[in-house]
């Protein structure tokens, strides 16, 4: 079957494809391929106010050739032949509406950049790989728009499927255009576990800076929205998101994340020693139970110090609450709270999109994209695997310092 008819005759393709020698071939996709083309050469045609190779006074385009798209659908990847204009573009929507809505926005994100006339190399190359290089302006300008009333309806919902008993929260750095120049801001996301126990993206902003100022108006929209019931919040030790939760979530714990301690600690000893330090400190996160940590703790610190690290073991008792938080809380929990390792995860998928895109042509395109990509993720959650026990969420309250010694107080001094 040829690429430019605009019917197709179901019954003649079948039997001709089944009397070809490609009759062994994928029939399904096949018949996706013939229609998808048929269906873009009818638009084509329209566009052109002509049929293909039709003579007519009516004619106000003409066709230039083909250009190859592949279009992965459920039937498998096929290879599209896209017809090309001589003048203006012709490019079919439909191609990306198909996608996922994370695809949809890199898709727009990277060709508004295209369009525009600020794109890199880098972008240059990803608009011939997608092959959406012949999207007109008012395409992209559909698409964004589209997208864009998707992800505020993300970001603005209400949060109300709490308790939101444990909130994590985190920032990455992104580069936009701004005034004519390239300027660092930060884009930074809460993620939580709702009532039914499954993980929820339920904030998500891009600011200029992360400062006290920005942190506690993001939380406070948060509980604008309807954030309630928190007893634990997990992030790394910035000191405008610690001052934030102390002023917005009043009576909420905070978690030092783990990961983040370990890495301080590490600039703090040769990289000789690093291995007993770190073996040292991991054993205090090890424990069965929230006795035996403190007990190890206090144990630590002690060995530490008697290795000539008093200064390590100095800091880990500073810090001891912080980062042992986590103890007051249920068992079963503990390997999911005491870091901000879920968040990294979802940083890491963030940053593989919006590399592709290098600098953003402004905040809006970086709105677009992250918070399309976060509303996927949290339909998956949705349908996913419970993250935490719905029953053991109802026990997450935290409780106060075990009995007894507690922490220990004091470090031996440092060994003359």
């Amino acid at each position: 079957m040829t690429t430019n008819p605009t019917t197709i005759d179901a019954a003649g393709w079948l039997r001709n494809h089944l009397e070809s020698d490609d009759a062994g071939g994928d029939l399904l996709a096949a018949l996706v391929k013939d229609f998808a083309e048929a269906l873009m050469s009818a638009e084509a045609s329209a566009q052109c106010q002509a049929g293909y190779n039709e003579r007519t006074d009516e004619r106000a385009n003409s066709r230039n050739g083909y250009r190859t798209r592949r279009w992965d659908t459920r039937a498998g990847t096929v290879d599209l032949a896209v017809p090309k204009l001589r003048q203006g573009t012709y490019y079919p929507e439909w191609l990306l509406t198909h996608r996922k809505r994370a695809e949809q926005a890199l898709a727009s994100v990277v060709a508004e950049a295209y369009v525009k006339g600020v794109s890199t190399r880098r972008i240059d190359d990803v608009v011939q790989a997608m092959g959406i290089e012949g999207m007109s302006p008012s395409q992209v300008s559909r698409l964004s728009a589209d997208l864009d009333v998707k992800v505020t309806e993300f970001r603005e919902r209400p949060l109300d499927a709490g308790p939101y008993r444990y909130v994590w929260i985190d920032a990455l750095t992104q580069k936009v255009r701004e005034g004519g120049r390239v300027v660092n801001v930060s884009a930074v996301v809460a993620t939580a576990v709702n009532g039914e126990g499954r993980r929820e993206i339920i904030g998500f902003d891009i600011v200029t800076t992360e400062s006290t100022a920005s942190w506690t108006a993001f939380l406070r929209g948060l509980v604008a929205r309807g954030l309630s019931g928190v007893e634990l919040v997990i992030s790394d030790a910035h000191g405008g998101i610690k001052a934030a939760i102390g002023q917005v979530l009043t009576g909420a714990g905070w978690q030092r994340c783990r990961t983040h301690f370990m890495a301080n600690l590490a600039t703090r000893v040769t990289k000789a020693a690093w291995p007993m330090v770190a073996a040292l400190v991991r054993s205090v996160f090890e424990q069965p139970d929230r006795d035996s940590t403190w007990d190890q703790l206090a144990d630590v610190v002690e060995k530490l110090t008697a290795a000539g690290f008093a200064d390590v073991a100095e800091r880990v008792l500073d810090a001891a609450d912080e980062i042992l938080a986590f103890t007051g809380f249920p068992v079963q929990h503990w390997t999911k709270i005491r870091s901000n390792n879920p968040q990294e995860r979802l940083n890491k998928e963030i940053r593989r999109r919006t590399n592709v895109v290098g600098i953003f042509p402004n905040r809006a395109a970086a709105i677009r994209l992250i918070g399309a990509l976060l509303a996927e993720q949290t339909d998956e959650w949705t349908v996913g695997k419970r993250y935490m026990s719905a029953e053991t969420l109802k026990a997450a309250r935290h409780q106060p310092d075990p009995v007894g010694e507690g922490p220990p107080k004091e470090v031996a001094p440092r060994a003359a």
